[in-house]
């Protein structure tokens, strides 16, 4: 099936759900919607951050997934303690590729894992002795760190260890900011509370000492801004400095992706807050906005449209000096956006995709795809909300899925109805439609690549879309529950 109508697609998502029990029907209903752009709110026709349904399989991640791994673990000059089992810790490390300048285990810290290792003894009889011992074996051990957080863990609220108190004690006597982060795994629906809650900890833990670390020689300037949810994921952050910075502007801070705790305290100093992952920012900018007088503004730099658009409302809170700045740097870029789409729009014009993805993504990177003549047919969020949703309903033409906390079972099933040429989502789902020979990229880090930010990353991000749909590989594969039973029985023998 190529395009869908309305009606069609009313009709399959009713078809996909006719496998559930009725009370699971009745929920997984109100997550899946058909877009209409003539809605003015999502919550007419979509749900969104909601407890994911026991026994089916979501695609989520934790309250702890989105405190250390997103918001705090980037930050470089930090050390972020994974308090609970060894688990988790390792399998948050290094795994975002947020790159950052530094001597890894000297004065950056961003790929090591520091973990309090929780056994059954820490279970009984509480780790609270540990994480103070563990504190001062950090100091000894990496005396250059800037400060440390306590990530905790699902056992740590569970047994009731008091981590403020020992990150009170520890910053008294070490002299810098220990910050204990309440994101136990278990706490809300989804990595979206753990955003939440890392956000309050930066506004009461950080922002609450003054700016104690900040240089008294650093100087304000009026054209100060920060850049804010963009974690550096293959560079990203770099590609897009380079922008604010050829327009006039000045960066004086970044984060988290390779940003520093100096840069963090001096935010509340710049004259306008740059968000790019809105929903796992937008609560410390709408803190400083509240507290600071500070205003904000949400950007987006994939594809050259929406990277002219952004650098033009960014600079319309400026002078002419950033106006002009801002149409230079359009101008500038220009003939190599023409050189690219030039090569690669012959080669994807028309081609379909569908996404599934967190953060900014599901519907940031819809302009870059619209860039190289292609259409997204279905987006959805793992952990959005509504307002995500609302500013998704405009970026999606009509008729097109929506899809909230999908399941593996509904997506499998739209793709094989829908038939895109190709799948932007998760490594959880990389592998199954690579199985069913459809087209795959790893939409949460670059599947290895990147930057796929600002005008150098729209090269990459063209380069990567064409390299994907056009390998010749997909043709050759087929996938082995549809192989011939015989052929089947040998690959078994042979296994």
């Amino acid at each position: 099936m190529s395009n869908l109508t309305k009606e069609q697609a009313e009709a399959l998502i009713a078809e996909v759900l006719e496998v559930y029990p009725e009370k699971a029907k009745k929920d997984r209903t109100k997550h899946l919607a058909v877009n209409d752009q003539s809605i003015e709110q999502s919550k007419k026709c979509i749900t969104s951050n909601r407890k994911s349904l026991p026994g089916v399989m979501t695609i989520r991640g934790c309250a702890y997934a989105g405190s250390k791994g997103v918001v705090w673990g980037p930050i470089k000059d930090m050390i972020h303690i994974s308090h609970g089992p060894v688990g988790c810790g390792q399998y948050s490390r290094a795994g975002r590729r947020n790159y950052y300048v530094g001597m890894t285990g000297v004065n950056t810290f961003g790929t090591m894992n520091f973990t309090s290792d929780f056994q059954e003894k820490d279970i009984v009889f509480g780790g609270d002795k540990k994480l103070a011992k563990l504190i001062g074996e950090i100091e000894g051990l990496f005396p250059l760190n800037k400060g440390i957080s306590v990530q905790s863990e699902c056992p740590i609220g569970l047994i009731g260890d008091d981590i403020e108190a020992v990150s009170k004690k520890a910053a008294v006597e070490f002299d810098k900011p220990v910050v204990p982060v309440r994101c136990e795994g278990f706490r809300g629906v989804s990595q979206s509370l753990g955003h939440h809650i890392a956000n309050d900890a930066i506004r009461d833990w950080v922002f609450g000492r003054d700016g104690k670390d900040i240089k008294q020689e650093f100087v304000p300037g009026p054209y100060d801004v920060s850049i804010i949810g963009d974690y550096n994921i293959g560079g990203d952050a770099w590609s897009s400095r380079i922008l604010l910075e050829e327009m006039g502007l000045r960066v004086v801070a970044q984060w988290s992706g390779d940003g520093t705790l100096a840069e963090i305290e001096l935010t509340p100093k710049v004259k306008l807050n740059l968000i790019h992952c809105y929903r796992s920012m937008n609560y410390i900018a709408r803190h400083m906005e509240e507290k600071y007088n500070i205003p904000w503004i949400e950007y987006n730099f994939f594809g050259p449209t929406k990277i002219a658009e952004s650098l033009r409302a960014i600079a319309s809170h400026f002078d002419d000096k950033i106006k002009a700045g801002a149409e230079a740097v359009i101008a500038k870029y220009q003939p190599m956006v023409d050189a690219i789409v030039a090569k690669y729009k012959t080669r994807l014009e028309g081609k379909r995709v569908m996404l599934y993805v967190g953060g900014l993504r599901p519907r940031h990177v819809i302009g870059s795809y619209e860039d190289l003549g292609m259409e997204v047919v279905g987006t959805g969020y793992e952990f959005g909300h509504n307002d995500d949703y609302d500013r998704t309903i405009k970026e999606m033409g009509n008729a097109t899925l929506l899809y909230d906390d999908v399941t593996g079972f509904e997506f499998e099933e739209f793709v094989k109805r829908v038939k895109p040429d190709l799948i932007g989502s998760g490594i959880k789902e990389k592998y199954i439609f690579q199985k069913m020979g459809v087209p795959f990229r790893q939409m949460h880090s670059w599947d290895y690549s990147g930057p796929y930010h600002g005008y150098d990353g729209f090269a990459i991000f063209a380069r990567d879309m064409d390299m994907t749909i056009n390998n010749p590989c997909w043709k050759k594969m087929e996938a082995p529950w549809l192989k011939k039973p015989e052929v089947a029985e040998e690959m078994a023998k042979a296994a």
